[in-house]
């Protein structure tokens, strides 16, 4: 799966929580200072090239909508991550990140209950 640029991204994460939306609409929830209209535009034909998003005709203007879950994706990106900075250990990546981030024993194992109430 190809990886996304940050403002291929920030497109994504709007389309993933709105759905559907025009350029318009995107550009409305973009934060300030807002890209052109131009730019949006591109980003979104960028990621239907890339096979992210396909579109839905709609008048005279177009409706995007995501093809690859938001799911999908995050799994793809941590799993590049863990391949690349802990050698495919995801136990490396949680010890990294329990030193990093000062995480306690208990809130580990707070994450591992929830995570196996999760399985049930």
């Amino acid at each position: 799966m190809r990886q996304l640029t940050k403002a291929e991204e920030e497109v994504m994460q709007l389309l993933w929580q709105l759905k559907k939306a025009n350029v318009t609409s995107l550009l409305e929830e973009l934060p300030e200072p807002k890209p052109a209209y131009n730019t949006v535009s591109t980003i979104v034909r960028i990621l239907e090239d890339k096979g992210f998003v396909d579109h839905e005709k709609v008048g005279k203007g177009h409706v995007y909508f995501p093809l690859l879950k938001k799911s999908d994706y995050s799994n793809e990106s941590i799993n590049k991550l863990v391949n690349g900075y802990f050698q495919g250990s995801f136990q490396s990546m949680v010890s990294f990140f329990m030193k990093k981030n000062d995480i306690s024993i208990s809130e580990l194992e707070e994450i591992l209950n929830k995570i196996k109430k999760e399985e049930e």
